[in-house]
């Protein structure tokens, strides 16, 4: 969503989409000044055994801006991304990029995939995208 679009992200969702109370709660735990970090939501997740989805629509309804994005995407201070593009790519990490595409982008969760699967930060997945010019989309708690 735009920035013109802040708190109001529950209008992403049809009337009536619910959040299950105990994901809320979960998620009301981990804000602080109406921000909720993206690794925060991952651990209610893993904690939850619910979708990151799940737990991003529940933060829309609640109506709470995700920060801190693992990629280094977005909700850094008065920045949107912290991560610079890589000097260099490997060929192993251009090759798994590339073969993960979708319509020329990578989601966030091929970006995951990636970085366990290569053993490296997250970070450097996002890092080398920047190099190659390739965006990171859709993150999988919904945001941006």
């Amino acid at each position: 969503m735009a920035h013109q679009d802040k708190g109001k992200y529950f209008k992403k969702h049809p009337d009536g989409t619910k959040v299950r109370e105990d994901l809320k709660q979960e998620i009301l735990k981990q804000v602080k000044d109406n921000n909720i970090a993206c690794r925060a939501a991952e651990k209610i997740a893993q904690k939850m055994n619910a979708s990151l989805r799940e737990i991003g629509v529940g933060i829309d309804l609640l109506n709470f801006n995700i920060v801190q994005c693992q990629l280094g995407l977005f909700g850094f201070d008065s920045k949107q991304k912290r991560v610079p593009a890589a000097a260099s790519v490997s060929p192993n990490l251009e090759t798994a990029i590339r073969e993960a595409l979708v319509d020329n982008r990578l989601s966030c969760l091929a970006a995951w995939e990636i970085a366990d699967r290569l053993k490296i930060k997250r970070l450097d997945v996002c890092a080398a995208c920047e190099k190659l010019k390739i965006k990171v989309k859709p993150c999988q708690l919904g945001a941006f």
